[in-house]
């Protein structure tokens, strides 16, 4: 099906986390302001602030926060922003301290801190804070007034969370066309939902068009449910884009036939740097559309083309289009059906990608000779690699030797996710003895669900337990036994939070090889021998 379906009803819209409501940013700012001013560890080390002042910092670090929090959400909106509302309150807790460390400020001092935040609100108009809603031509004419001042400074617009109807896009349409010399972002994500489909294509349509020219460098129209008829409702402002350095197309019902409709208007892309393309029913043909994109993205350095239904041909199609992109930082290709041929493809594409920090190669059916190819790969190359990402690959013991020596060249690795596969403790512990020596930026391990015992529990928990930086150990859905949970949680005793949940672990389950005295001499015995083995294997 190309196009997800728009009814003539209007339907509730779901529930959203970001952005939060004016009365939530409301009580923030006065929780922070009592923050600044009342007694505390920080209050009592740095000193208070007035309570004017510190209602004005409060203002300022609430908005600066949102901002941030609002970048961030637009750039990954596929899920409930729940990762926004985190980053939010982490901002603002930085931001707290660093007021609190500098004391009181002259007003010339305080607006320096907060100068980046005044530039970016001056060219930043937006509509999405707030509940979703539909908007019609009587509010859009209020709610536009300040786009229609001819001084006006707005360089970016975000039309995301409220659903135009044809009276608001007429409003809107003369408004777009005066400002498009001046525009550099634009933002009209899920801004036609609920609608009738005539009426959202007419939507589409009017406001591409009067779009049509502007050199905008970013541009998110996610969540849109286009299919092939919304991408050529907008087929007048992807014609007229040969700047883009973003382009985010996430949630949109793009099939094969919207893919290369994609692929035909795009005049250019030859200075993109972010193409997100996650959760579209694209398959193995659209992914050949797709590739034919990348092909001609030189600067590629963000990809995402997670959650496309994207099997072994257009696995492999992709694959070798990213041979063509030396810039690469971040590749998500999580939850496809690449499996062993596309992944033996994409190796040979990862020894291209020198500067690569983040890769999400989960839920791919890559299988031990694809995790290897990979694994082996990665090892001689991505020197600055952060975030690696193989979960749910059906990957074996087999491959531990190939996971571990790859682990061990990755000193700068801060998260390590092979959750959901087969690696036991034999597998678990050869990634363990590879942690243990360096990675001081360690943060974040996750081997749930991968047949563990308490051997390969304790161990894993052992290597991680002194890194400075290190937030997070899973090794939940296990078989570990009772008194191999006792262990790990006497290690973690000081730091229990470190810890993650270990109700789905099972210890009467797996195939009953081994005892739980077995399990702690393994490495002295049957499973230092097996170890021995992989070694030799490797």
């Amino acid at each position: 099906m190309d196009d997800a379906p728009l009814t003539s009803q209007r339907r509730p819209f779901a529930v959203k986390l970001w952005p939060p409501s004016q009365n939530t940013r409301h009580m923030l700012v006065e929780r922070m302001t009592k923050n600044l001013t009342q007694e505390s560890i920080f209050t009592r080390k740095y000193g208070t602030l007035s309570q004017d002042e510190a209602g004005e910092h409060a203002k300022l670090i609430e908005e600066e926060a949102f901002l941030s929090a609002s970048q961030h959400y637009e750039k990954d909106p596929d899920g409930d922003g729940g990762s926004a509302v985190q980053l939010y309150a982490k901002e603002c807790s930085k931001l707290i301290l660093e007021v609190l460390k500098k004391g009181p400020q002259t007003r010339d001092s305080k607006q320096q801190i907060f100068d980046g935040v005044e530039v970016a609100r001056a060219l930043f108009f937006d509509i999405s804070k707030g509940q979703r809603a539909f908007i019609e031509a009587e509010e859009a004419e209020e709610i536009f007034k300040p786009l229609k001042d001819p001084g006006n400074g707005f360089a970016k617009i975000c039309f995301s969370n409220r659903s135009f109807g044809l009276g608001a896009a007429r409003v809107v349409e003369p408004i777009l066309v005066a400002m498009k010399g001046q525009l550099k972002e634009v933002d009209l994500s899920d801004f036609i939902a609920g609608r009738p489909e005539d009426e959202a294509l007419e939507v589409m349509s009017i406001v591409s068009a009067a779009l049509e020219g502007c050199a905008l460098r970013y541009l998110n129209l996610s969540h849109n449910a286009l299919g092939e008829k919304g991408v050529r409702a907008f087929g007048a402002l992807l014609k007229s884009q040969s700047q883009l350095e973003e382009l985010y197309l996430m949630n949109d019902g793009i099939s094969e036939e919207a893919a290369r409709a994609v692929s035909e208007l795009l005049p250019s892309t030859e200075k993109l740097k972010i193409l997100h393309f996650h959760n579209n029913m694209t398959g193995d043909e659209g992914a050949l559309a797709i590739a034919d994109v990348v092909k001609c993205s030189a600067s590629l350095e963000d990809f995402r083309c997670s959650s496309t239904r994207i099997g072994s041909d257009g696995g492999v199609a992709l694959s070798e289009a990213l041979g063509g992109c030396p810039n690469l930082r971040k590749l998500d290709l999580r939850d496809n059906m690449f499996g062993v041929e596309a992944g033996v493809a994409l190796s040979k594409a990862l020894s291209k990608h020198a500067n690569l920090t983040e890769l999400y190669l989960s839920y791919l059916n890559l299988e031990d000779k694809g995790a290897i190819a990979i694994a082996n790969v990665l090892q001689e190359s991505t020197p600055s690699l952060q975030v690696l990402d193989m979960a749910g690959n059906d990957i074996s013991v087999e491959a531990a030797p190939h996971l571990s020596s790859c682990v061990a060249n990755k000193q700068h690795l801060t998260k390590l996710n092979l959750a959901e596969n087969e690696l036991k403790d034999e597998g678990a512990i050869l990634i363990a003895k590879v942690l243990e020596e360096g990675h001081s930026h360690l943060e974040e391990v996750d081997l749930s669900s991968n047949l563990l015992r308490r051997a390969g529990a304790r161990t894993l928990a052992q290597a991680v337990l002194k890194k400075p930086d290190f937030k997070l150990l899973n090794i939940n859905g296990n078989f570990i036994s009772e008194d191999g949970i006792d262990d790990v949680k006497e290690i973690f005793k000081k730091c229990p939070e470190v810890l993650a949940s270990l109700e789905d672990n099972d210890p009467e389950g797996g195939d009953g090889e081994e005892s739980g005295e077995e399990e702690v001499e393994g490495e002295n015995g049957e499973l230092e021998s097996k170890l021995k083995n992989l070694e030799v294997g490797q």
